[in-house]
């Protein structure tokens, strides 16, 4: 509630140097996404943008598309207010602790640059607080103190290019060189892990940052497209536990899965003639067990072993279910 008060008190020039941030900090922003932001009509955003070109801000603005910026635009920067700069104090010290050394050095030199622009009794204030706040964790994130690897996988999914890496896994004893695809990266119960494409498994595969004990990016472009994770993740959020699935569905049923298939952790899709090969990530079999269900007469499963057999027991308990029903209907009859 306080943040809404907030907005819908913020004077309207406090509000048009608000919309010029947003504008400098996104490639697109939609005059929708203002309207709700800034709890203000259409209308109202299509005034305040009138009023930043006549200011002279070079805003370029798309029908059906958004608003953007000129290219190498830039203003001076802008003035923090004191709850702003606590926060910075509070994320440097989670970045000091839960990321690699790397991250931390290009977190720490965009943080001197923030700082140099707060007023006097904000740098005091900042300074000050540095001593309250203190992050403890039970366990290393990664490998070493010099470790590169979030850093790495980060520039692997910006650039799309294959990473090398050395991995210790859990249930092996001997190290693996693997070539891989990240698609994504995630921290959870004090680990960093990344899902991705392993070309030595030919399949996806999730690896704990920790367990990566030498990584490389090389200059090989990924093979695959894949699908963000975002939707998986929030629906196994609390589980590391994922198994891989893949299915092959006929293409006349595949377009009709829409969005569905997001809820069960789907990842990527590859074309096989008349059919397509789904992967997906999910925590529960016994789950998507009853979803394939649904689609079974015109889908096959490739892996894993596991599910069919969920799949088979689901059959039988249904055809007994059928077998009971017809002997009470005859019954019945009688």
């Amino acid at each position: 509630m306080v943040r809404q008060l907030t907005l819908t008190q913020m004077n309207r020039f406090d509000r048009i140097t608000a919309i010029l941030i947003q504008l400098q900090s996104r490639r697109i922003v939609k005059a929708q996404d203002l309207a709700e932001r800034f709890e203000i009509s259409l209308r109202t955003v299509y005034r305040d943008i009138s009023s930043l070109l006549e200011a002279g801000v070079p805003i370029i603005g798309e029908a059906g598309v958004g608003y953007s910026i000129m290219e190498g635009y830039r203003l001076p920067p802008v003035m923090f207010t004191k709850e702003e700069a606590r926060t910075f104090i509070t994320a440097e010290k989670l970045m000091e602790k839960f990321t690699d050394f790397s991250t931390q050095s290009q977190y720490q030199s965009a943080m001197f640059k923030v700082k140099s622009v707060l007023r006097s009794s904000e740098k005091s204030m900042v300074e000050n607080l540095e001593n309250h706040i203190e992050v403890r964790q039970s366990a290393k994130p990664f490998h070493t103190e010099n470790s590169n690897t979030l850093d790495i996988l980060l520039k692997s999914i910006v650039e799309r290019k294959l990473v090398r890496m050395n991995y210790n896994a859990i249930s092996v004893d001997d190290l693996t060189d693997r070539s891989i695809e990240p698609v994504g990266i995630y921290h959870e119960n004090q680990h960093w892990y990344t899902i991705a494409f392993c070309h030595l498994r030919d399949s996806y595969r999730n690896f704990r940052c920790d367990r990566i004990l030498k990584i490389e990016l090389t200059d090989q472009s990924f093979q695959h497209k894949h699908a963000p994770l975002k939707e998986f993740l929030s629906h196994t959020e609390n589980s590391p536990n994922l198994r891989l699935v893949r299915i092959l569905v006929d293409k006349k049923q595949a377009q009709y899965l829409g969005h569905q298939r997001y809820y069960w952790g789907f990842v990527s899709e590859i074309n096989r003639g008349n059919q397509v090969e789904m992967t997906f990530l999910t925590a529960y079999l016994e789950g998507f067990a009853h979803w394939y269900m649904m689609l079974a007469t015109s889908a096959t499963i490739l892996e894993p072993m596991s599910l069919k057999e969920i799949v088979k027991r689901l059959l039988v308990e249904i055809s007994v279910k059928l077998a009971d029903s017809k002997v009470e209907t005859v019954s019945a009859a009688i």
